[in-house]
């Protein structure tokens, strides 16, 4: 049985797989496009929101250093998704990844571990976009009912129909093909890009010195109940997290990773990329250094504007810019968060789409997920079902306690990629490699350390949930996934 459970599908089988009329994406994506793609989804929630969070409550002027923690962390699992996506050029990310190197059971475990990342991110943004634009429809004098901006606290039922609304809007962009959507997104992206330049130069005019001492506040115990403590890290390292002090940075980068989430939705694409081997790790680095480069000058700027103690929750940047007597950038601050956050949900669908598209293929999930548009040659089964989904999702739930379960399966999904570029390069040494990670062994398994750290530091009711979804997917795989497999029925086996 555990031959059948960890065997790998070749490369050169996924590859011909893609070539299927039937199940074949149309290629029209260029490196720019998959670089705009990654700048859309990775700027959203995260510099507009967590940014003055971390820095009142965990790290001070020192967010800036707790970004660059977490950027690095990212980016050596971005070194070794550019290796496999340019290598394996084949939608799925992480899951097809897997299923070349580590084997079957592995691979699906990893594929329904990024169906629950990318569902609960497009629903937990949604939610977040809804907000900034009853915020801007307040501002106008259009009030929505309160049954309609989602529950109700005196009900405690309601329906967030901006937020529904949202998702099912992208659905017929996404169906109706991957360069309409890129085309949406380069707009986005421009305003988006545009407004967190606006606070960097305007802000950098408004920077007090004083603001950043001690740029690394003293050390100080979490309370007691707070979100961020982590059980786990207190047992195998003897030592509570800690607001404030070095230790501090690494809590507040575990937080800020959330900034970070999406590159990887990058390696998506690649089946419907031009020239993956060339394209897609331009697309994946160049994506995350430009977003790690924004990140930290926001931060410099923000703490640099108003003292971190401070800083507000929950919209930081744009009240940074009231405390300076500059109310105007906060409009247009917020203006472009409402914005920004489009691209974030169009893309989380995007990534959602694709990985349920190639289980489907794979024979994982129904077959008849895996056909695609004949005009417009999309996979528009899964792209209908898990946009209504998510927008039902989305409407009836703020997610808000389940947002850090998409932090946990984006980590675990980067330690599973960083194993089989090790185990692949051991297999398969004679595949031809567009893009090397530089430094195998080491940078794979640092990458693998630095996740398995940040995922650490997650609250352990995190970790339970997680548990209990992996449980779920074990046995829809044990119930339908591993008898219904191409590979096994191939092969001859039930």
């Amino acid at each position: 049985m555990s031959s059948t459970l960890f065997r790998t599908k070749k490369v050169e089988q996924s590859i011909l797989d893609t070539e299927e009329p039937e199940h074949a994406l149309k290629k029209s994506l260029s490196a720019l496009d998959l670089t705009v793609f990654g700048v859309g989804v990775i700027i959203g929630t995260g510099i507009f929101v967590l940014t003055g969070k971390v820095a009142k409550e965990n790290a001070g002027p020192s967010v800036a250093l707790a970004f660059i923690v977490a950027g690095v962390v990212c980016g050596l699992a971005a070194l070794c998704y550019a290796e496999f996506a340019s290598t394996v050029p084949v939608a799925g990310s992480a899951y097809t990844f897997s299923y070349a190197s580590l084997g079957e059971l592995p691979a699906w475990i990893i594929g329904w571990d990024l169906v629950l990342e990318f569902a609960l991110g497009t629903a937990v943004v949604a939610v977040g976009w809804s907000g900034y634009v009853r915020s801007l429809l307040d501002n106008a004098g259009w009030h929505l009912p309160v049954s309609l901006s989602g529950r109700d606290g005196a009900t405690g039922f309601g329906f967030d129909i901006l937020a529904a609304a949202l998702v099912l809007v992208l659905t017929v962009i996404l169906v109706l093909g991957m360069k309409l959507s890129a085309r949406v997104t380069s707009v986005v992206v421009a305003i988006k890009v545009a407004v967190v330049l606006i606070v960097i130069i305007a802000g950098a005019f408004f920077i007090t010195a004083d603001n950043y001492k001690p740029f690394i506040p003293k050390a100080q115990a979490q309370e007691a109940g707070s979100s961020l403590q982590s059980p786990l890290v207190q047992l195998m390292f003897g030592y509570t997290p800690t607001d404030f002090g070095v230790m501090g940075i690494f809590t507040a980068a575990s937080v800020v990773f959330f900034a970070f989430i999406g590159f990887d939705v990058v390696a998506t694409a690649a089946e419907e990329t031009k020239n993956p081997q060339r394209d897609m790790p331009r697309g994946i680095l160049g994506s995350l250094i430009i977003c790690t480069t924004l990140y930290v000058a926001v931060s410099i700027v923000v703490t640099g504007m108003q003292r971190y103690s401070e800083l507000s929750i929950d919209a930081p940047l744009a009240d940074a810019f009231k405390a300076t007597g500059h109310p105007w950038y906060a409009g247009v601050i917020s203006f472009g968060a409402a914005v920004g956050l489009t691209t974030v949900c169009l893309i989380l669908l995007l990534g959602q789409t694709r990985v349920f598209f190639a289980m489907s293929r794979d024979g994982l999930l129904p077959r008849f997920f895996s056909v695609v548009h004949p005009r417009f040659k999309t996979p528009y089964r899964p792209t209908i079902l898990l946009g209504v989904i998510i927008a039902i999702l989305a409407g009836f739930t703020s997610l808000s306690e389940l947002a850090e379960l998409v932090n946990i399966g984006t980590l675990f999904a980067f330690v599973v990629v960083a194993l089989g570029v090790v185990i692949l390069r051991r297999t398969r040494p004679d595949l031809p490699r567009a893009f090397r990670t530089p430094l195998v062994p080491f940078i794979p398994i640092l990458s693998v350390l630095a996740s398995l750290w940040l995922m650490l530091n997650l609250p352990a009711e995190t970790w339970l949930r997680f548990a209990a979804w992996m449980v779920i997917g074990f046995i829809v795989y044990f119930v339908y996934g591993r008898s219904h497999s191409r590979l096994g029925r191939d092969a001859g086996q039930s």
